[in-house]
């Protein structure tokens, strides 16, 4: 009878035979700093997108309002897809059409980011750009447990 686990420490003895539940990535300790940075990425990711606003304008590629004219390529591909579902030709005119659509919305957009004080923004990057560094000194080696 196989059995996976017998097959697994065959190849790979004591893999984990010496970590605890404090280890990240593979390496020992930086639980705690780890956790840290996550709660503080995930604080300072929420604040500074909060802040930017989304707006969109009328489609405009060949003049005013123009958004008629790309529906069409993927209108006739629908159309050639469900007269046979097999046909590259409606395929690549569903698939460019629906791109097309895509990259206008996109094209079309306006980002803002809010007026806000020094102390506001100064707040949210510092969450951020530490979190981020915890988070890589949390998965760097810490000293032993037997050197401690």
């Amino acid at each position: 009878m196989f059995s996976y686990n017998l097959y697994f420490e065959t190849l790979y003895p004591n893999r984990m035979a010496n970590r605890s539940f404090s280890d990240v990535g593979g390496t020992s300790g930086g639980l705690g700093e780890f956790l840290l940075g996550c709660v503080m990425v995930c604080i300072g990711g929420y604040l500074l997108t909060n802040q930017v606003k989304v707006v969109s304008s009328y489609w405009n590629f060949w003049g005013a309002s123009s958004f008629g004219i790309t529906l069409i390529p993927m209108l006739f591909g629908v159309g050639i897809l469900f007269w046979n579902g097999r046909s590259t030709v409606g395929w690549v005119l569903t698939v460019a059409g629906a791109l097309f659509i895509v990259a206008g919305v996109i094209a079309n957009m306006h980002i803002y980011f809010e007026q806000l004080s020094l102390f506001n923004v100064l707040v949210m990057l510092v969450l951020l750009v530490g979190g981020l560094g915890l988070i890589a000194r949390g998965l760097i080696p810490h000293g032993s447990k037997e050197s401690e």
